[in-house]
């Protein structure tokens, strides 16, 4: 048996079955890696440092007996924990597909688990993962004004099988200036383009939905080629009253903490205006959150229609789609029924 280096295509499809060990260092991973793979660090960031500084600064051969002494105590321990994960094949990779991978699959192949590595390693992935957003893509736009279920939609699509690729759960933000509540900390811009590049290639040949977004969602940016499609492919805007929007955004945060909803407030006042900023914060503290929201929600519907307006010249005109309420049962009945 022999370590078998594939190319990225084929990576990709075994790793459908088999695990994908990231041996790069801990740091590296927890900035971005490819989705779903585990963390194998071959070395701590610390020990990748100084191997790398031997490499540059004395020579190649000073640094793989570098990376020697702190690989020989830990060939068991990496071993056991490739064992635990009860499999007997295995996908490896580091950066460039260079010496780490080699090692660690090396060591692998040897006590018997069958080793394939990346040829180019996440270096290759990550080319793949940028040439993603310049590839065609079939898109359709749920629009609406802050509170119109769009999210709720989104998901009742994809549980009646439409290809949905959902945004704000990639970045781990809803948008607004109160996105991140109840949610984990968002990834790096490197994990976000991963996470949303892996999504444009499993949907590449079909007519997928997406959220009318922000190019910004929280910290987190759309790539400019993929948002310049979104902005130029049909939108079909859900058109729901204020009052019942503004039922339902109460009922989506209204939960959260005063001190969190305060600095929510306080992220935006700049764009919303000293006044604004103070009125909405004391109705806050007197515990009347509709009439806050409400302020809120005006300054939101008229941030809303500004990127609208910025849509492409291209773009075919919105489909309005009017309903009483935002009940996302009802609205995705009228989106299915209202297509072309």
């Amino acid at each position: 048996m022999a370590v078998q280096p594939i190319e990225l295509s084929a990576f990709l499809e075994l790793s459908a079955s088999i695990p994908v060990l990231d041996v790069r260092s801990p740091s590296e991973y927890t900035h971005a890696h490819i989705p779903g793979a585990y963390s194998l660090p071959l070395f701590s960031d610390e020990e990748r440092k100084e191997v790398g500084t031997a490499y540059k600064q004395v020579s190649r051969e000073t640094a793989i007996k570098i990376g020697l002494d702190y690989f020989g105590p830990k060939l068991r321990a990496l071993v056991e924990q490739v064992e635990s994960m009860n499999t007997k094949q295995v996908l490896v990779h580091c950066w460039r597909g260079g010496m780490r991978s080699a090692g660690v699959a090396w060591l692998l192949d040897l006590y018997g688990f069958r080793v394939y590595t990346l040829i180019g390693g996440y270096k290759s992935f990550r080319q793949y993962i940028v040439e993603s957003f310049q590839l065609p893509a079939r898109l359709h736009i749920l629009g609406g004004y802050t509170g119109s279920a769009k999210t709720a939609v989104l998901e009742k699509l994809q549980r009646l099988g439409e290809p949905v690729i959902n945004l704000e759960a990639l970045a781990s933000h809803k948008g607004s200036a109160f996105g991140h509540l109840g949610l984990q900390e968002q990834p790096s811009q490197e994990m976000f383009e991963n996470l949303l590049g892996m999504e444009i290639r499993k949907n590449q040949f079909n007519q997928c939905w997406l959220e009318d977004e922000s190019w910004r969602i929280g910290s987190v940016l759309i790539p400019q080629p993929f948002y310049n499609q979104m902005r130029a492919a049909p939108c079909f805007f859900l058109d729901i009253p204020f009052e019942e929007r503004l039922n339902y955004i109460v009922r989506e945060y209204g939960k959260a903490s005063k001190e969190e909803l305060i600095n929510g407030v306080l992220k935006i006042q700049k764009r919303l205006g000293g006044l604004e900023t103070k009125t909405a914060i004391g109705f806050l503290i007197e515990n009347k959150t509709a009439d806050a929201f409400r302020i809120l929600l005006k300054y939101y519907d008229k941030f809303y229609r500004k990127g609208l307006s910025s849509r492409s010249s291209q773009a075919p005109a919105i489909v309005q789609l009017s309903a009483a309420n935002a009940d996302p049962d009802r609205l995705t009945q009228l989106l299915l029924t209202n297509l072309p």
